[in-house]
């Protein structure tokens, strides 16, 4: 089943990974900092290795949002974020697992999920034919 996990940051300290620039992130010391790092690399390549990474995608900040409506007709874009939440949307994971843990298990070893905003793990619905 496929899954997306949604990584939620704060866009004051917009850069990749997010982790690292958050205020909990810059106040480890060096080494901890590139042990994040580190972790976060290899759970990309055991990912990418086992095939359960479907893609990984860093976003841009939110001020580069656009949001698009259609209303009577007209399509209107806005610029910025949908949301005024403190987390923003900074990056998306999407996972191929055999179970709901094993997304969870992914999830959690995300550094965002303690030292950012947090990951919304959410299942993916395949269209039917």
């Amino acid at each position: 089943m496929k899954y997306l996990l949604l990584i939620h940051s704060n866009p004051i300290t917009w850069a990749h990974p997010s982790f690292l620039h958050t205020e909990e992130g810059q106040r480890l010391p060096a080494k901890a900092r590139d042990a994040l790092a580190a972790q976060l690399e290899k759970l990309l390549t055991e990912l990418d290795e086992s095939g359960e990474l479907v893609a990984a995608v860093p976003l841009e900040a939110p001020s580069r949002t656009k949001v698009v409506r259609i209303r009577k007709g007209v399509r209107a874009t806005t610029d910025g974020p949908y949301s005024e939440a403190k987390e923003q949307l900074a990056g998306v994971f999407i996972v191929d697992v055999a179970t709901p843990e094993r997304a969870e298990e992914i999830s959690a070893r995300i550094p965002e999920a303690e030292y950012g905003g947090g990951i919304e793990l959410r299942p993916a619905s395949v269209f039917e034919d």
